[in-house]
């Protein structure tokens, strides 16, 4: 007798939920998937439900009246907004952490204080409630190569602003503690860090409350423009695997900082369930934790999706159920890259919207490339931009050069007025040298073929 098949929730709108559903989707367990609210491309391989992904009511309503047997959150500010703990008392299962542990993102002040009580590596900081002294312990210190943070939760990749002298420092507390940049919330407490240098790359694990499994690491690009130049945004491109790392450094990761999280949440009495993200800095002091994430990232979950070869419901049904265990991450030995299009002006506040968008037919068929939407919208038959970032095209290969020349090929297709994007992603279009597979690929299972160098040449 075949089992029931299971009814999926995503919730969110953007290119994250796009290749979450995409890969939900494949899974042998799933029936029928929706999206709350979606976009354009995610209406095309799920059910796209016209609710806000922070109507909390509203999403267990429908769970409920739909019989939805998992739901998986994307975005951050459900989390903020207790959803999970709003599923869970209403008896529905829900992938992600609960409002406590979920302050690991949504408050960077209790974030930096965990690490200190549990010894987890980190920037030097101080926290602030008053802009005055703010500025007054500004005025104490040697230089003004700092790092300005809100304590809560950012917008459109806004709320860390990097400075290199006092006076960028000055602005920037005063744009977020007194003009309200982020609004009333965020304004209430602002974080200024030492900053450090290095490179930074983002790692993934899975936990259920007591274990912790690794995903891999990804580097992202968060500034707008070629060579790191201009203002963050939520993220321009992403690829995996990095090239370079220290020897056992996931082991290393997975000991020093994510492991003595889960532990740490778990024995404050909020056990940590659901996917945790660290943004890392490799620094002459070692491995630091930037921040926290309490959901999977954007772009780097396209990388996620395209290398993930196990099946993720199963995986998350084991986090839910505390049964988690390494066998339910698989992983391709391959490489994959993500490009980010986005309007024009982005990341600034006002960008137009509404421009049509042709070619993702094309770049679809091509082969080893896949398109993930995240601001886009349906009128009237056409594809329509309807966010600051719009699309993004993935390519797949068996080296980060392949990935990144199908990736772009993908990119020569697709137009909408003022596009733009990054042409220096894992090192841009030109001939990148092969790098081998890192050594903690090698106990992972490949399953999926993926385009050769010979091949990708040959397209």
């Amino acid at each position: 007798m075949q089992s029931k098949k299971l009814k999926v929730l995503v919730l969110g709108y953007g290119a994250r939920e796009h290749a979450l559903a995409w890969k939900i989707v494949q899974s042998p367990q799933v029936g029928r998937i929706f999206v709350a609210p979606g976009n354009a491309g995610t209406g095309e391989i799920a059910t796209n439900v016209p609710i806000s992904d922070e109507d909390v009511p509203g999403l267990v309503a429908f769970a409920q009246q739909n019989q939805i047997d998992l739901t998986v959150v994307g975005t951050n500010d459900p989390l903020a907004f207790g959803v999970v703990d709003a599923f869970q008392a209403a008896g529905l299962a829900i992938f992600g952490p609960q409002q406590a542990a979920a302050r690991l993102e949504y408050s960077k002040a209790f974030a930096k204080r965990f690490m200190q009580r549990h010894n987890i590596p980190t920037p030097r900081f101080a926290t602030f409630h008053s802009y005055d002294e703010a500025v007054a312990y500004l005025d104490t210190l040697p230089h003004g190569r700092l790092v300005v943070k809100v304590s809560g939760l950012g917008k459109m990749g806004l709320g860390v602003t990097v400075c290199d002298t006092k006076a960028q420092a000055r602005a920037a507390l005063h744009s977020y503690m007194v003009h309200k940049l982020l609004g009333d919330a965020a304004a209430q407490t602002v974080i200024i860090e030492e900053r450090l240098s290095g490179p930074e790359l983002s790692m993934f694990a899975l936990s259920d409350g007591k274990t912790a499994v690794p995903l891999f690491p990804v580097r992202d690009h968060k500034r707008i423009f070629d060579g790191d130049n201009g203002p963050n945004t939520g993220g321009m491109g992403a690829f995996a695997p990095v090239p370079g790392l220290p020897a056992n450094f996931e082991a290393n990761v997975m000991k020093n900082i994510i492991q003595p999280t889960i532990d740490g949440m778990a024995a404050e009495g909020n056990p940590y369930v659901g996917v945790l993200f660290a943004g890392l800095m490799l620094t002459e002091r070692g491995v630091q934790v930037l921040e926290f994430n309490c959901r999977f990232g954007n772009p780097e979950t396209l990388v996620l999706m395209a290398l993930l070869e196990s099946d993720l419901v199963e995986a998350m049904l084991a986090c839910i159920h505390g049964k988690l265990t390494p066998a339910h991450i698989q992983i391709s030995d391959g490489a994959a890259a993500a490009v980010m299009l986005a309007s024009p002006s982005y990341p600034a506040e006002s960008f137009p919207t509404g421009l049509p968008i042709t070619g993702t037919r094309l770049a679809r068929a091509l082969p080893s490339v896949n398109l993930f939407h995240h601001g886009t919208k349906l009128e009237n038959g056409r594809l329509l931009t309807s966010r600051g970032r719009v699309l993004a095209v993935i390519g797949s290969g068996s080296s980060l050069s392949c990935a990144l020349k199908q990736a772009y090929r993908g990119v020569d297709h697709i137009h909408f007025a003022g596009a733009q994007y990054r042409s220096d992603i894992g090192g841009g279009i030109p001939q990148l040298p092969r790098r081998p597979i890192l050594g903690w690929y090698e106990k992972r299972i490949r399953v999926r073929p993926v385009l050769s160098e010979a091949e990708a040449t040959a397209v």
